[in-house]
């Protein structure tokens, strides 16, 4: 067993309880053995956290690894006039690539907090090689849990779509792929480390046939469903235009409305589209700092969680948000949200449990993770708080959140360390930095 004690333990269970001097035991099973004020007597390998606080592990559900291999491309554009000037450059990926970048940008996750992230890869370029493979054996190394998307577009810009004619795929192929990948990898196991998700990319890169049956593939086979809605002014007017509706009514139009799915980003949303997606216990996975640096609006989440929507964090791909530092992103959150309506209307500990027990819900996980609650998965996070940059914070809570990005002194994923002393354990961080190095300039020079 691990058994961390005398550091400020916030559990982020349903009560809020947190303990001062508190401590955290860790069954060899994997599991949490009990959470308390003072020291445990229980026996086992005894973890210092003075000067730390102990949380459980944040959860990114939302992403895109392989643009790794593509930031600080494109820094002034609105989301369309991006994704256009990357699309041409996103069909030159291959299964080296993606695994540098999804390599790099896991351990990076890591080393900021995450135990748990999501994917969604919808680029298969048709001589890439196997991508989905390459980034899950990424994910096997840095040691996170992982729930990659198999993603999908069909929609290309001749048929009216946005995405150019040679990175989309036929229709029926990328249905056959996204059940061959559920066939492959899918874990529905409640201590799962790999669990796979359906997620066609957009209403604007993707057929009403693709979603529709994407939906009951998904229903089908027993796994969630993700894609992006509502991000910009742009998609509004696209659904409107194209469908005579707004994004969530197409959402409910196609079968993508449920306690099964969670949406990308869910920026313009009026008060009916946020009571839908209360009503049907769909999820939003909220990413602030990528909505600000490609200019495209702020969620409104003081909102969607009075509406009882499930929101939680996502870092988003980064090349639309270079820093792609989880733990950085609840300040982000919590910054984004007081702007929009004022220092009251959100906190730090709401932060901290968007970017936790949020996020597990709507990545489905609620049951094992989010929390640090006996015979929970001992996905947890030890933050080093006692120097420079956080002193004067006497607030645990409030010094990861308001003050710098903190170190990590110990992660573990499943009672296994994955990151310690700021150092991962499992892969080399200088090796990931010249394998990602090396994966930019090529794609670059490829173009």
């Amino acid at each position: 067993m691990i058994i961390i004690e005398n550091a400020h333990v916030a559990t982020v269970d349903a009560a809020g309880t947190e303990y001062a001097g508190g401590h955290v035991v860790v069954g060899d099973d994997g599991r949490i053995v009990a959470v308390g004020p003072g020291r445990s007597d229980l026996p086992g390998e005894r973890r210092d956290g003075t000067g730390c606080l102990v949380t459980p592990g944040l959860v990114n559900t939302h992403h895109h690894l392989y643009q790794w291999a593509t930031r600080g491309l494109a820094l002034d554009e609105t989301l369309f006039g991006w994704l256009t000037t990357l699309y041409p450059i996103w069909g030159r990926l291959d299964a080296e690539i993606v695994g540098a970048a999804a390599g790099a940008g896991l351990g990076w996750l890591a080393l900021s907090g995450c135990t748990t992230s999501m994917d969604h890869h919808y680029v298969f370029p048709r001589d890439g090689g196997d991508v989905l493979a390459a980034e899950i054996e990424a994910a096997r190394q840095i040691g996170v849990r992982f729930h990659p998307t198999r993603g999908s577009m069909d929609l290309s810009r001749k048929d009216g779509g946005l995405p150019p004619d040679h990175v989309v795929e036929d229709t029926d192929e990328a249905l056959a792929a996204t059940e061959a990948a559920i066939d492959r990898w899918h874990d529905p196991s409640p201590d799962a480390m790999l669990q796979i998700a359906v997620a066609p990319c957009s209403p604007f890169s993707v057929t009403t046939r693709l979603m529709e049956e994407a939906a009951v593939l998904a229903r089908r086979r027993g796994v969630r469903l993700h894609t992006h809605l509502a991000e910009t002014d742009d998609e509004e007017e696209f659904c409107l235009k194209q469908f005579g509706c707004t994004p969530v009514e197409y959402a409910e139009r196609v079968g993508w409305l449920g306690d099964d799915v969670w949406l990308a980003h869910g920026v313009h949303l009026d008060d009916s589209a946020i009571a839908r997606l209360g009503a049907t216990g769909t999820g939003v996975a909220h990413c602030p700092s990528s909505n600000a640096r490609l200019g495209t609006g702020a969620a409104r989440v003081r909102e969607l969680l009075d509406n009882g929507v499930p929101v939680g964090l996502g870092v988003d791909g980064a090349a639309s948000q270079e820093v792609s530092h989880l733990g950085a992103e609840l300040r982000q959150a919590l910054y984004t949200a007081r702007q929009r309506q004022g220092p009251k209307s959100f906190g730090a500990r709401e932060a901290l449990r968007l970017g936790t027990i949020g996020g597990a819900r709507c990545l489905g996980r609620q049951d094992d993770l989010g929390s640090l609650e006996p015979g929970k998965l001992a996905d947890l996070v030890m933050w080093r708080l006692d120097g420079l940059g956080h002193e004067g914070i006497d607030d645990k809570v409030a010094a990861l959140v308001f003050g710098p990005p903190a170190r990590v002194d110990l992660a573990l994923v499943g009672g296994r360390p994955i990151v310690e002393r700021g150092e991962l354990v499992g892969a080399d961080a200088d090796t990931l930095t010249a394998n990602a190095r090396r994966a930019h300039r090529r794609l670059i020079d490829a173009v």
